[in-house]
């Protein structure tokens, strides 16, 4: 599972964990090497007795988007529900849930290695708690150069901004601690 924290939100109840594990495989569609456990984004997964009329379980599934608005949700949400239903839950609901905000808190390790071998460099240290800005440096996923600069606050999508290494000159996305 990678961190703590996502064995933590894993079900306990065998059915719970089972859909839980299928609905883990579902990666997003802007960074395909990522699943939706590794970014955080998959928040619950409940089996319930009351299910369709055939007396197949219902599954609920709660995911929070990385930013409000973000255009994958519907992606993610269509991707959750197709795994679910091609392994035999017929009943699935996937609920967007806002509160607590996400974070890149909620990033397991994992996903944050497998985001530098993609080519991103992943988020470093903590989300902040208030309205502190640090700049800090960006190591390059290309050389790890610390030796970088940010070239535009927002990259390919909003979570993501844009660096240079002022090394081996190489731009890349740099996936933004919120």
């Amino acid at each position: 599972m990678g961190t703590s924290l996502h064995s933590a939100l894993r079900p306990a109840d065998p059915a719970s964990a089972a859909a839980w594990d299928i609905a883990a495989t579902v990666c997003d569609p802007e960074i395909p090497v990522l699943t939706i456990e590794d970014l955080g984004v998959l928040r619950s997964v409940t089996v319930e007795d009351t299910g369709d009329a055939a007396g197949h379980p219902a599954v609920r599934v709660q995911i929070t988007p990385t930013y409000s608005g973000c255009p994958a949700m519907d992606a993610i949400r269509d991707d959750v529900t197709a795994a679910l239903k091609a392994a035999g839950y017929p009943a699935v609901q996937v609920d967007l849930v806002l509160s607590p905000a996400w974070t890149t808190d909620w990033m397991s390790e994992a996903g944050k290695a497998k985001l530098s071998e993609y080519g991103i460099a992943p988020p470093t240290g903590k989300a902040a708690a208030g309205p502190v800005r640090l700049g800090l440096s960006v190591k390059c996923p290309q050389c790890s150069s610390l030796n970088t600069r940010e070239m535009t606050r927002f990259g390919s999508t909003s979570c993501k901004a844009l660096y240079v290494c002022q090394d081996c000159r190489e731009p890349f996305d740099y996936f933004k601690v919120l």
